[in-house]
């Protein structure tokens, strides 16, 4: 049916940045580089789907004929950043959609008009007509049957994701580990990404009476916390449970995302309980410290940086083909004297995810991992295992 609306265009430019995220970039689903479009009475809603994200905002529209359809997500948006006035006048015909697998020639002489599908966008002496599918192809992600729901704080939400999900393997055929854990045990919430060669683990004292985990992919979460710090007044968020999926409602937001299926790797074991070796160390002296390391350590193979730890201080050295640098920090140590060398950006994202001035390093021999924790509490603990030198 015909599909007819007009709205300001800050508002439906504000609405696609946000349903952009979930469109897919995987080529075998054509109709998921699309957005949904859908006018019921006066709300506009539009919805992205990539299979594990969907994002579903809506608008107030005015002078509306109820409707759906989808268009291409890219061209679309482009589209609207650039159109001259202040307000769009967007519809399409009333006849049948073009199938999506129809091709339609490249040629030049080719005339819009003649095709059945056309959406035609206008603002101030600009028209615009383009090319719409069928709502119909459009996958649904079904709802959440509501089995259990967490209430959060949005900015602990926010900071615990990005001070975790850098650890999360990157490498889909890896399984479990693109995901991070979110364990819920009483008033208390963990959150646990690793990679093989490093974990993030973080803490906070939530309000909460049930165990629970999920797993969800750091590339989805990472979106989450991206929603969440551009949405405004949104100081608390729910998240829904059923057995595979989670929803988030932010304002007038909607994001429905698929869970991991499976057990995480046991990260309690990997920990070490005590160790031979407890360095106090300036946080900021020591990423400023590394930092410069990697400047040369880059240059070599395996990014490496070697600790000499003595009597109160650290030696910080790399070298490479370009040159070499030596420097020194002063720390508190405790224990016995200890070489060992570490994958520079390792350590790096593990210091720049910590917000304390002061932190412990403890290190139990030069092939066991470095746990860098606070000074006092445990609402972070950082490994990283070591790279034989």
């Amino acid at each position: 049916a015909a599909m007819k609306f007009t709205c300001f265009k800050k508002d439906i430019s504000k609405a696609l940045n946000t349903v952009s995220k979930a469109v897919t970039t995987r080529t075998t689903m054509p109709i998921l580089k699309g957005i949904l479009l859908k006018v019921e009475d006066n709300t506009l809603t539009l919805t992205a789907y990539d299979l594990d994200i969907l994002i579903e905002t809506k608008i107030s529209v005015t002078g509306y004929e109820n409707g759906e359809l989808v268009v291409k997500a890219k061209l679309f948006n482009e589209i609207i950043k650039k159109l001259p006035g202040e307000e769009v006048n967007i519809s399409s015909d009333e006849s049948i959609f073009v199938p999506p697998d129809q091709v339609i020639p490249e040629s030049e002489e080719v005339n819009i008009s003649n095709y059945e599908n056309k959406v035609i966008i206008k603002s101030d002496k600009s028209e615009f007509k383009i090319h719409g599918q069928s709502a119909d192809e459009f996958p649904s992600a079904g709802d959440v049957s509501e089995k259990e729901s967490i209430i959060l704080k949005s900015d602990d939400f926010i900071d615990m994701i990005n001070k975790t999900s850098f650890a999360a393997s990157l490498e889909e055929s890896r399984g479990i580990i693109v995901g991070v854990l979110i364990s819920l045990k009483q008033n208390f919430l963990t959150m646990v990404a690793l990679d093989g060669f490093r974990v993030a683990l973080n803490n906070r004292a939530v309000p909460n009476e049930k165990e629970k985990n999920i797993i969800v992919t750091a590339k989805i979460l990472s979106e989450v916390a991206s929603l969440l710090s551009e949405a405004e007044n949104v100081s608390e968020i729910s998240i829904v449970l059923d057995d595979r999926k989670a929803k988030i409602n932010i304002d007038n937001t909607k994001v429905i995302i698929r869970l991991l299926e499976g057990e995480f790797i046991s990260y309690e074991s990997i920990i070490p309980e005590n160790s031979k070796v407890k360095v106090t160390a300036g946080k900021d002296d020591l990423y400023n410290a590394i930092e410069r390391a990697s400047l040369l350590s880059r240059e070599g193979k395996n990014n490496l940086v070697k600790f000499e730890i003595k009597d109160n201080s650290i030696v910080i050295s790399s070298k490479s083909e370009a040159g070499n640098l030596i420097e020194e920090i002063f720390v508190d140590k405790e224990g016995e004297d200890l070489e060992i060398g570490f994958n520079a950006k390792y350590l790096s994202d593990a210091l720049k995810a910590i917000d304390d001035e002061s932190i412990i390093l403890n290190f139990d021999s030069s092939v066991s991992p470095c746990s860098i924790t606070p000074l006092v509490g445990s609402s972070f603990t950082h490994l990283v295992l070591p790279v034989r030198i």
